[in-house]
């Protein structure tokens, strides 16, 4: 399914609240949490790249491309990893209806950030914070469990303003080359999301550098009473492609590390991996992916 049903949907949602409004049931319009807005969430998680490569790699020429592609699947929830504070400037102003929460991991703008963009005219910021994925999570550019570079998770507490739902979103970027560090993180994750306030639905999505549905850091994260793999429940998905594809074409089947992932009250309608690209020229080394959710209604607090 593409864009262009939802796009139906949306339309008719709001036929529908002009013909309540007409009829003069506007008592019923305001008992119904988000009438005639659509109140699926598109969420969608990107590894955006901060390395400095030469031409046509660079930023630069990239960017254009990652602006058309950001208009392209419109998300009301955007999780970048690997964004430098150069980038996130123009991030910021490539999504200027949206704000977003983040620091750099070894604190204030330094080094690479790990942002939530979120849509200013639907969410309210109910809280937010960081933790650093090591043994001390609380230090600001903490590393103890053997990997080189610093990781760290950012999440957010929203309320949608359509729907009265309250929810928490993670974006987090694990490490590339330590499996115990893989393996820990997912463990203080599930630790930290355990303190969130309880019944509350919970997003996690980044860059796991660990394969869905073969490594330990996935079965830790989907396993009993933890997070639930949009890709995998989603009513219906696109095709397959390795998301850390390092510029090369699409290759289909091919193993996932970037993931979305719920836990809650939350349904997927659909998820997709999008290769596109302009001549040979991808917006980044890894490929976006997007999910539409729809957070259960009764969760609203």
């Amino acid at each position: 399914m593409g864009r262009s049903g939802w796009s139906v949907g949306r339309r008719w949602a709001g036929v529908l609240a002009a013909g309540l409004a007409v009829l003069g049931l506007s008592g019923f319009m305001a008992a119904w949490p988000g009438a005639g807005r659509d109140p699926t969430l598109r969420v969608m998680t990107y590894n955006v790249r901060g390395v400095a490569d030469p031409p046509p790699r660079d930023w630069r020429t990239r960017l254009p491309l990652v602006k058309r592609l950001l208009r392209k699947h419109d998300p009301d929830l955007l999780g970048v990893q690997e964004a430098k504070w150069p980038q996130m400037r123009d991030l910021e102003r490539a999504l200027p209806g949206h704000r977003w929460v983040g620091m750099g991991l070894r604190g204030d703008t330094r080094d690479q950030f790990l942002a939530i963009f979120y849509r200013a005219e639907r969410f309210d910021v109910l809280d937010s914070g960081h933790f650093w994925l090591s043994g001390t999570p609380d230090v600001i550019g903490s590393a103890t469990w053997g990997n080189r570079y610093v990781r760290m998770v950012t999440w957010v507490k929203l309320r949608d303003r359509r729907t009265g739902v309250v929810f928490y979103q993670l974006n987090t970027h694990f490490d590339h080359e330590s499996e115990n560090s893989r393996v820990k993180s997912a463990e203080l994750v599930l630790k930290k999301v355990r303190e969130f306030e309880a019944g509350v639905p919970v997003l996690a999505a980044g860059d796991f550098n660990a394969a869905a549905g073969n490594s330990r850091p996935y079965s830790m994260l989907t396993g009993t009473d933890a997070f639930q793999d949009t890709w995998v429940t989603a009513r219906r998905r696109g095709a397959q492609y390795k998301t850390d594809a390092r510029w090369q074409a699409p290759v289909p089947g091919g193993r996932r590390v970037d993931w979305i992932l719920s836990r809650g009250a939350v349904e997927t309608l659909w998820s997709e991996i999008d290769p596109w690209q302009v001549g040979g020229v991808y917006p980044s080394d890894h490929f976006p992916v997007i999910a539409h959710l729809r957070l259960d209604v009764r969760a609203a607090s």
